[in-house]
């Protein structure tokens, strides 16, 4: 994309009055951000998204001078201050003359403190949390609060803010999160707000609705760790409705993202060390609300950046897929169980052809024992080995590790909060007890469905299947006679955890009988299942 003539002017070393040697510059939607040296300057693009306005050069001088008074509250040696941008053949940051623009001027802090590299690097530890909290509590402290603040610690407001992120994200709907994960988290913010308005209303009464930060995650931290000192920095400057609320929902925010990153006990260390320091004993009650509104929010955001056509497609693609993770994320603080759905049955039985659609409809992952099976061997998975039955890759002890791997992966993606199918034949109660034991600690909606058909059908299926490329099934006759013969009847499997179907009819049926089962559980899962 084409930069502006003012700001391809300024990615000379002449336009800087230190002369930096290098200039990089990093775009974001609402800025444009030259790192220059020991020094950053950051202007605001002249846009308005409804919830920010910078059209006006006036405007922008406004929201420049905000965004530093606003940080130094946390990061005072930091921001410097707000200079003019001066245009004539050239272009020049702090120099005589009529300003064309303005930037705020910052110290650039060190690349390899930055959060989200200590997070990479697998460096963050408690340490770092101490310093950010012993930061946090006085900050909240003396941050601004009283009637003009209280406002926005309203339920009035906080519904709308919430039910703004539900309207914003409707057409994502079936994209970036199922339906009923939706709807389940619609209803649970809403029957939240509506059953602990006393809770929210106390924490108006008791002070707790503070002028804060609002975008506290790891991208806005830096540590110096030779000083043992933190930066916190970027505050919201653009919509005092983002940056002004519960302090609780600052902390969601940091919270939340550490429980993305995969570091939960971080996530929770962090939570009790600031409840302990502040005396904040309230914000179990109303944290996981808002770690909810805010693993939604980046949903939203991603769902955004996924939808812009000027973005690269491997940008928009890794947006997509990390906007999944944030609404799995928002699932589960919303009391959300995923699903184990296992598709099961003899080779031939149409289980993976219900299973592909099942996946495609919960936008869930999709785990086919064939795949994994060759993929546990370096073998491509449209590579066919057509073995005798238990030979070869299809000998016991492959068999084995290849069910211990399905069991495996549901397990981790159940404990991030993504639905899961299971796609294999099943055929022994040993091999479905390992879901069980793999899974048993994890709450979760678990439904065993079990496809048959009779022999005619299934004869026909293989010979439409050896007609056909890239299918990774090495399933036929002769082997579907012999597990038959083996086979041993799901008697092991709770019965409110067994659906049966036949699946000689069309597959958006059987995909409906699916969902009406898991409708039915509605928390009435049984001991075994893992509730």
């Amino acid at each position: 994309m084409d930069l502006p003539p003012l700001i391809q002017k300024l990615l000379r070393p002449e336009a800087y009055p230190h002369r930096p040697d290098k200039i990089e510059l990093v775009q974001t939607h609402i800025s444009f951000v030259f790192l220059a040296g020991d020094l950053v300057y950051k202007i605001k693009k002249p846009v308005n998204f409804g919830f920010l306005d910078f059209t006006t050069l006036e405007k922008r001088k406004f929201f420049c001078e905000r965004e530093v008074i606003l940080n130094r509250r946390l990061c005072p040696e930091i921001y410097l201050g707000v200079v003019p941008v001066v245009e004539n053949e050239a272009a020049y940051f702090e120099r005589e003359g009529e300003p064309v623009e303005w930037a705020v001027k910052m110290k650039r802090l060190p690349e390899e403190g930055m959060m989200p590299r200590l997070i990479k690097e697998k460096r963050l530890n408690e340490g770092h949390l101490d310093l950010i909290v012993n930061k946090l509590v006085p900050f909240y402290q003396e941050a601004e609060t009283g009637p003009a603040v209280n406002k926005y610690g309203s339920l009035e407001t906080i519904s709308f803010n919430v039910e703004e992120n539900f309207s914003q994200t409707r057409d994502f709907v079936n994209k970036a999160l199922a339906l009923h994960r939706y709807e389940h988290i619609v209803s649970w913010s809403r029957n939240f707000m509506k059953e602990r308005a006393a809770l929210f209303e106390a924490r108006v009464a008791e002070g707790y609705i503070r002028d804060g930060h609002g975008d506290l995650y790891s991208a806005n931290i830096c540590f110096d760790e030779s000083r043992q000192k933190v930066y916190i920095f970027d505050c919201i400057e653009f919509n005092d409705r983002f940056r002004c609320g519960d302090v609780a929902q600052d902390l969601a925010f940091l919270a939340m993202d550490l429980d993305f990153h995969h570091l939960r006990s971080l996530s929770r260390y962090f939570i009790e060390k600031y409840i302990s320091l502040a005396r904040d004993n309230q914000l179990r009650e109303i944290l996981n609300f808002y770690k909810c509104y805010r693993a939604y929010v980046r949903g939203k955001i991603g769902c955004f950046t996924w939808a812009s056509p000027e973005v690269e497609e491997e940008i928009r693609e890794k947006n997509l897929q990390d906007a999944r993770r944030y609404f799995d994320l928002a699932y589960l603080y919303a009391e959300g169980k995923p699903y184990l759905v296992i598709v099961f049955g003899l080779s031939g039985t149409g289980k993976s052809t219900l299973a592909r659609a099942l996946a495609a409809r919960l936008l869930a992952n999709y785990y086919n024992s064939d795949i994994v099976r060759k993929k546990l061997l370096g073998i491509p998975p449209e590579e066919h080995h057509y073995e005798p039955f238990g030979k070869g890759i299809y000998g016991e002890e492959m068999t084995r590790r290849t069910y211990e791997a399905l069991a495996e992966f549901a397990a981790q993606d159940l404990q991030e909060g993504r639905d899961v199918i299971l796609d294999a034949t099943y055929r022994s109660g040993a091999f479905r007890e390992l879901v069980f034991q793999k899974t048993q600690k994890i709450p979760k909606v678990v439904l065993f469905v079990q496809c048959v058909a009779p022999d005619e059908v299934i004869k026909r299926r293989f010979e439409e299947r050896a007609r056909k490329t890239g299918e990774p099934s090495d399933g036929r006759w002769e082997i579907y006679i012999r597990q038959k013969e083996i086979f041993e009847a799901p008697t092991d499997i709770p019965e409110d955890n067994l659906l049966v179907l036949e699946s000689t009819s069309p597959v958006e049926e059987l995909v409906a009988q699916v969902f009406e089962k898991l409708k039915s559980f509605e928390g009435k899962i049984s001991q075994k299942a893992g509730s």
